[in-house]
């Protein structure tokens, strides 16, 4: 079985942002894209550190203590419990690695808040 992705043509699927859509699983975790623009709300995961990879353009990962800014190409890992927020002035385009049970918006609940259950399949 072939598992091949293009990831450009995963992106031209959806608009949302701050909607992760799903690509891949494996060894129980979650391969997922999504189109980040503007602000994500500050949100922690207790128990999951949290991969980011930019595919298009630029965003930067808000810490508590300094900022995180990403070009294409370049990733970060947010450690598990390390309170965050992505943000990206433009559209950006960024790939997620994540174990499955990781809510959104770690145990926050808020408008932006995708269950893990709703994350689509592209």
């Amino acid at each position: 079985m072939e598992n091949k992705a293009v990831l450009s043509e995963k992106f031209d699927l959806f608009d949302e942002t701050w909607t992760p859509k799903i690509i891949a699983e494996l060894n129980g975790q979650y391969v997922k894209l999504a189109k980040f623009k503007g602000e994500m709300v500050w949100h922690s995961h207790e128990n999951e550190d949290e991969y980011f990879q930019v595919v298009k353009g630029q965003i930067t990962i808000h810490l508590r203590d300094r900022d995180v800014v990403l070009n294409e190409g370049e990733c970060f890992v947010v450690p598990m419990g390390v309170e965050h927020k992505p943000s990206a002035q433009e559209e950006a385009h960024v790939l997620m690695f994540e174990p499955k049970q990781t809510g959104h918006t770690g145990n926050d609940q808020t408008e932006l808040t995708v269950a893990v259950e709703e994350q689509e399949w592209i």
